[in-house]
């Protein structure tokens, strides 16, 4: 069961880096989305102050000085409690949409092993094929839990869904090795 969390400092980031090369620019980017920031507007990300963000906090500053660029972090908080409110419902919003294309692909993958039981395709190349797809969305969904410090609603149906994913991986592995032992 998920528990939602309260924050009440959050960091405030403001990066600049040079357009060119592009790829520090890039790299600085992807790492403020893979640790789950905020994008409140060119440059500026804000993300809560907990310690589950400190290490990709610490590699941005070193992605923004390699490329030249710099980031100056404030310690934030709101001045009312509905700023408080409004910056986490933001932050839940965004963890929201990521949960629900992650809850996506897990139907792909169960429709995928549906069409493979359908066709009666049980040979190991498909059966690794389908491990590593599964594999990709436990990857994912481990990096989707360690910035989900709020604890969003679709965090508990990404769950059971994934659960489902394994279990349905598991019956295909049942099938393949069925059919490898009847030759």
């Amino acid at each position: 069961m998920t528990h939602r969390r309260q924050v009440s400092r959050w960091l405030l980031l403001l990066v600049r880096v040079p357009a060119d090369p592009s790829r520090h620019r890039v790299a600085v980017w992807r790492e403020l989305r893979r640790i789950g920031a905020l994008s409140l507007g060119q440059g500026t990300w804000m993300i809560p102050d907990l310690p589950a963000f400190t290490e990709g906090i610490v590699k941005i500053r070193a992605l923004t000085d390699r490329g030249g660029g710099e980031i100056v972090m404030l310690d934030a908080a709101g001045r009312a409690t509905h700023d408080d409110a409004r910056l986490a419902e933001m932050f839940t919003a965004q963890r929201e949409d990521e949960w629900r294309e992650f809850v996506g692909d897990c139907a792909k993958f169960a429709a995928e092993i549906d069409r493979e039981i359908t066709k009666q395709k049980f040979t190991l190349a498909e059966l690794e094929e389908e491990e590593q797809s599964l594999e990709r969305l436990r990857r994912w969904y481990r990096a989707l839990k360690a910035r989900d410090v709020l604890g969003p609603p679709s965090s508990v149906t990404a769950e059971r869904e994934l659960a489902h994913c394994v279990e349905l991986l598991a019956g295909y592995t049942d099938l393949v090795f069925d059919a490898l032992h009847e030759i």
